[in-house]
C-alpha cells in the first residue's frame, strides 16, 4: 500500500498545483518557459502514474475486504464509466454543450468514474485509489469553476454536432475499454 499512496501523492500532487500553489506554478511556468515546464510536469506525472499502477498491483496481492457491493452496483458502474468516457471525450471535442455548461468535463468525468468504482469495488486498495481520485476531483472541479467565475471565463456554445461527436467518441472508447482493454490491462472483466 505505501507505493500506491506515494504514487497518488505524486500524481495528484502535481495535478493539484493549480489548487494549492497556483502562484508558484505561474512563476515556475514563466521562469522555465512552456516546453521545459510541460516536460518536467509530465515526467513527475508519469512517475506518479507508474507508482500508482505498480502500487495497486502490489496491494491487490494482499487484499483487505472492507465491504461487498451488491452485483447490481457493479453493473451500474458500467453506466457511470460510460458517462465518464463521454465527459472525457467532451473535454477534447470543440463546441459541445457538455463543455459549454460544465467548463471542465474531464474533471467531472474523473469524479463520476471514481464514484462508480467506489460503489462497485470494496477492497481497501480500491477505496484508497478511487477515494483519492474522487476527493481530488471534487476539490479541483469546485476550484476550477470558482476560478472561471472570478475570471469571467466562458466556453464556446455547444452544437448538436459537437454533442454527437462527444457521445459517439465516448461510447466507442468506453466499449473498447470495457470489452477489451480493462481485462487485458487491469485483469478484471467489468462486464461479468
Amino acid at each position: 500500500m505505501p507505493v500506491l499512496i506515494l504514487g497518488l501523492v505524486i500524481f495528484l500532487g502535481v495535478h493539484s498545483l493549480r489548487i494549492f500553489a497556483n502562484d508558484w506554478r505561474n512563476r515556475q511556468f514563466a521562469r522555465l518557459g512552456e516546453k521545459p515546464w510541460k516536460a518536467a510536469y509530465s515526467v513527475v506525472a508519469i512517475v506518479g502514474f507508474v507508482l500508482i499502477c505498480w502500487g495497486f498491483g502490489l496491494a491487490r496481492q494482499q487484499p483487505v475486504l472492507l465491504y461487498v457491493p451488491p452485483l447490481w452496483l457493479r453493473h451500474l458502474n458500467a453506466l457511470f464509466t460510460l458517462i465518464a468516457f463521454v465527459l472525457f471525450a467532451a473535454a477534447r471535442v470543440p463546441n459541445n454543450h457538455f463543455k459549454a455548461k460544465l467548463g471542465h468535463p474531464q474533471v467531472l468525468g474523473v469524479k463520476v468514474w471514481a464514484f462508480g468504482h467506489l460503489l462497485a469495488a470494496g477492497m481497501l486498495h480500491d477505496v484508497v485509489l478511487f477515494g483519492a481520485f474522487l476527493a481530488w476531483s471534487i476539490v479541483l472541479f469546485a476550484v476550477s469553476r470558482r476560478r472561471d467565475r472570478l475570471a469571467g471565463t466562458t466556453y464556446p456554445a455547444g452544437t448538436p454536432k459537437g454533442d454527437a461527436i462527444s457521445v459517439v467518441a465516448g461510447l466507442a472508447l468506453w466499449a473498447l475499454f470495457a470489452f477489451l482493454l480493462h481485462q487485458w490491462l487491469i485483469g478484471v472483466n467489468p462486464m461479468v
